[in-house]
């Protein structure tokens, strides 16, 4: 069985746990880290976790929001570290003592009871990827923090039967916020984060009858609203907008299983 659960979503931190179970045998990776120790914590124990039922840790990309607190993390409880090397450098925060893997675009990672596949992205950082994860039947694809969907990206997640989704912003909120010009250009543009309008063209390329759950994550709060994330989202699923999940940025979701 796989399932998965977003621990919160946004520019103030991201941070899911996605779990693969055969029988007594369980594993549990947590993707991004973005959050303080004790914040962590406590998001953790809301989903009945503690750091010690953490097998690993797949970091997406350097940026702050996604890194957080890895290496406080890993090195106090020795739980490995995958990121590209790229996301090494990008860090500048390198001694992770015997706890660091390198993670790498097409290269399939095994990890217990889950089968993670890291692929590139086009994003302002140094080597970022994101996953598609399964638990030999069933799969998520995870795909936030990127400016637009490429054919390498979309190939990756052909066939997956949930998503976490970005669903950054919506143009004409980001035109009238109060950032300034050169964050609008950087947030919108190619290496940026994708529109409502960008993430549904994902969801319409990606949708199958096996597709059960898509959930709307990195939602921006000056730049976005959920009711928007859905509708878009909904229209182009066919379905209402109250069966599309959103992740929000301090409780994230519950328990979703794929």
């Amino acid at each position: 069985m796989l399932r998965f659960r977003n621990l919160g979503s946004g520019s103030s931190g991201n941070a899911t746990i996605v779990e693969g179970r055969s029988g007594a045998s369980i594993t549990r990776l947590l993707v991004d880290c973005g959050l303080g120790i004790r914040q962590m914590e406590q998001r953790l124990a809301l989903a009945g976790l503690a750091f010690g039922d953490v097998d690993a840790i797949f970091i997406t990309h350097e940026h702050s929001d996604h890194i957080g607190c890895a290496r406080q993390l890993a090195l106090r409880h020795r739980i490995p570290v995958w990121m590209s090397r790229g996301t090494h450098a990008g860090a500048r925060d390198g001694d992770f003592d015997d706890l660091l893997r390198y993670a790498s675009d097409g290269v399939a990672m095994a990890l217990g009871e889950l089968s993670v596949m890291p692929f590139t992205v086009p994003h302002d950082a140094r080597e970022p990827l994101q996953l598609r994860c399964t638990d030999g039947a069933t799969s998520l694809g995870i795909l936030t923090d990127l400016g637009h969907a490429t054919e390498h990206v979309l190939g990756h997640l052909s066939g997956c039967h949930a998503l976490l989704l970005e669903s950054n912003h919506d143009p004409a909120l980001l035109a009238a916020s109060s950032y300034p010009p050169f964050l609008k250009k950087r947030v919108g543009g190619a290496h940026g984060h994708l529109s409502n309008a960008a993430s549904a063209a994902i969801a319409a390329a990606l949708r199958h009858p096996g597709l059960s759950c898509v959930v709307a994550a990195h939602l921006s709060r000056e730049n976005n609203r959920p009711d928007l994330a859905r509708a878009a989202l909904a229209e182009v699923l066919g379905c209402a907008g109250d069966e599309v999940g959103v992740a929000d940025p301090v409780s994230g979701t519950d328990w979703i299983t794929a």
